[in-house]
């Protein structure tokens, strides 16, 4: 009979693996996404993200398009096109939303998914299963990337469903004039989304690690949503120069190139690089900070 070796607390045991043990069938992804997907705060944050473009829409209702008021002060944004068209009401959505709401999301999914096992006091009996501790980590990761995903995509669907029904289908008008083709409205704004997520997998990465580091959910998600405030408070002194090309949070906004008449990438990869880099660092010091870890709750 084989023997795997479990480790709860500070040591090794061995204990005897049952027939047709495997590890890699432990704690199935399908099994993770159900348990998930029943929680109250992940039926909360959707129910959330689904409401911001029926605020919106109310807001412009009872306000005034910003087109009709001319209140833009002069600054050309998305907000000035929002009622021209669904597509642009969905790119006015992410506009508003991309900074800080959408960053919520990513953290509570990320930073709740270990740190809340701890604070039940059952991350001690799942990996007394056992379930191997790279298992657990990448399961709850790959899960909470989906369901980080799935945030992205809902808010700006129900944003184009929306905007469509009161504004009206065409193409995707831009700020600084003219249009783009409809035919690329949906790519366009696919890519913006895309784009948007990459961007968010540093604080993905940065809630996960301190998931694993804490028995305490809300300071795993608060530790995220924080420092990822300061990224943004650090980007926005201009004193720093080109030190700012290395924070994540100076290419937040670089989806903006996809909205235009001639897609530039050159933001996008760059952000990208600098998104994915820290990501992986981040990813990586949970894994091993998780491997080494005297778990006893």
């Amino acid at each position: 009979m084989n023997t795997t070796p479990v480790r709860t607390g500070a040591g090794a045991v061995s204990v005897a693996a049952a027939p047709g043990y495997r590890a890699r069938r432990t704690l199935p992804l399908r099994v993770e996404t159900v348990r998930q997907l029943k929680r109250r705060r992940t039926l909360v944050m959707g129910a959330i993200l689904a409401a911001l473009p029926f605020v919106l829409i109310t807001a412009f209702a009872i306000g005034g398009s910003p087109e009709e008021r001319g209140d833009g002060g002069g600054r050309i944004n998305l907000m000035d096109t929002a009622t021209a068209s669904g597509a642009n009401f969905a790119a006015t959505c992410l506009f508003v939303s991309a900074g800080f709401l959408l960053v919520v999301p990513v953290a509570l999914f990320c930073g709740d998914t270990v740190a809340s096992e701890a604070s039940w006091s059952s991350l001690r009996y799942l990996l007394a299963a056992p379930v191997p501790r790279s298992r657990l980590l990448w399961s709850k990761l790959a899960v909470a990337l989906g369901f980080s995903a799935a945030a992205m995509l809902l808010l700006p669907l129900v944003g184009l469903a929306v905007g469509t029904v009161a504004y009206g289908w065409g193409p995707l008008r831009l700020p600084t004039g003219g249009s783009l083709p409809t035919e690329d409205t949906l790519p366009r704004l696919a890519l913006v989304v895309a784009y948007i997520f990459v961007s968010q997998l540093v604080t993905a990465g940065l809630a996960f690690w301190l998931s694993t580091k804490t028995d305490a959910p809300l300071g795993a998600v608060g530790g995220a949503v924080g420092l990822t405030i300061i990224g943004n408070v650090l980007d926005a002194v201009t004193a720093l120069g080109s030190w700012r090309d290395f924070l994540p949070a100076h290419w937040q906004f670089a989806w903006a190139d996809a909205l235009q008449p001639q897609l530039e990438w050159g933001g996008m990869l760059k952000g990208t690089a600098v998104s994915v880099t820290f990501a992986l660092v981040l990813v990586a010091m949970a894994f091993r900070g998780f491997a080494r870890k005297d778990v006893v709750s």
